[in-house]
């Protein structure tokens, strides 16, 4: 007996929610890893991160900015994880390949393992020298973010988008009997 995985396409209110949960989910999965990679592993604070975020457009005036710049790199943050999930909401709708990944073995994670990754890719070496005014700085903190991507950005993103169909089993060919 084969089975077959298929993935439901998304009804344009479904996207919306799987948009909104997955923008909502992949913010604050990202937020808190950077936030904790900020305090406890690089001696910094969660305003200073937040600060450096709206620095982006800003400039370094926004490193004292005080609680304004903090909540506008919060804001900025949640648009680019709104952003990037639009993007997969339209990707997903318009791939059948990317559907059928999705629906195989372990097809969020392969697909979580790439995407994520290949948004932080985009965003440190095309968006951010383009706001900034400056080239990326490839230290072991870049490659960590890299690597966290796909769990913190990918994963979240991904999974809420993607929801997998009933799985039905093909049906038997005449004269066979299912498997015990």
């Amino acid at each position: 007996m084969v089975i077959e995985r298929m993935v439901e396409p998304l009804e344009p209110g479904d996207a919306l929610g799987r948009w909104i949960r997955a923008g909502l989910l992949t913010g604050i999965s990202d937020g808190l890893f950077a936030t904790v990679l900020s305090i406890f592993f690089y001696n910094s604070t969660a305003m200073r991160l937040w600060q450096g975020v709206a620095s982006v457009p800003l400039g370094k005036e926004a490193l004292n900015g005080g609680v304004r710049t903090e909540i506008l790199g919060m804001l900025l943050h949640f648009g680019v994880a709104f952003t990037w999930s639009a993007v997969f909401v339209f990707l997903f709708t318009r791939s059948r390949s990317l559907r059928r990944t999705a629906a195989s073995p372990y097809g969020v994670f392969k697909i979580a393992a790439l995407y994520g990754p290949f948004i932080w890719l985009f965003m440190s070496l095309i968006v951010i020298p383009l706001l900034a005014h400056r080239p990326p700085n490839i230290t072991t903190r870049w490659w960590v973010q890299l690597i966290g991507h796909f769990p913190f950005v990918g994963l979240p993103m991904v999974a809420s988008i993607v929801r997998p169909a009933a799985v039905t089993p093909e049906p038997a060919a005449v004269g066979t009997s299912p498997p015990a």
